[in-house]
């Protein structure tokens, strides 16, 4: 029983000095993030997307600054479906965007999606915890580039559900996203 003891102790010490510490760290899906910290690590690439507003996890100055790699480290998902402006039936590859917007802690109930060209668009945030919608980084295997519908094109699983097919839900399918703002 005294060994016991001293091991309990001994346990009781380490954690104690590790819990005092501030640099404790842990690896999560995120990469390396400091234990009770809100901050998302610096991108270590290309930013590709710019969230802000209301977010709890940022890395500049209150806006969550996102590389490939960052976006990527998400789960992967795709889905088929047909568009308002391409024929036929499109293989989508990216990450849902209710993932994306948990991957900064989004604390809001619209985001508003912003192109290149400057077209944007409220989004109801419920639509993407209602529906799988994607944020498409691929269609039909090609990569989505800027001067085409990328670096991101949100995509809806319109052939999935009738009330997708409602000209209001076409609006929402923002391509050439680089920036989101959570309201």
């Amino acid at each position: 029983m005294h060994r016991t003891m001293r091991l309990w102790v001994l346990i009781l010490g380490i954690f104690s000095t590790f819990a005092a510490s501030s640099a404790i760290s842990v690896a999560n899906a995120y990469g390396e993030v400091e234990m009770g910290s809100d901050d998302l690590p610096p991108p270590s690439g290309n930013v590709v997307l710019v969230i802000d507003g209301a977010i709890n996890r940022s890395n500049d100055a209150g806006a969550a600054h996102l590389d490939i790699e960052m976006i990527g480290s998400l789960p992967a998902h795709s889905l088929s479906t047909t568009t308002a402006v391409t024929d036929g039936i499109r293989q989508f590859d990216g990450f849902l965007m209710r993932d994306v917007l948990r991957l900064v802690d989004a604390q809001g109930k619209m985001v508003r999606a912003q192109a290149l060209n400057n077209y944007s668009v409220e989004i109801p945030i419920a639509d993407f915890h209602d529906y799988d919608v994607l944020l498409a980084t691929h269609m039909d295997g090609k990569k989505l580039l800027p001067s085409g519908k990328g670096p991101f094109w949100i995509v809806y699983p319109r052939d999935d559900w009738r009330q997708l097919q409602d000209i209001r839900y076409d609006y929402r399918w923002v391509w050439q996203l680089h920036r989101l703002t959570v309201k």
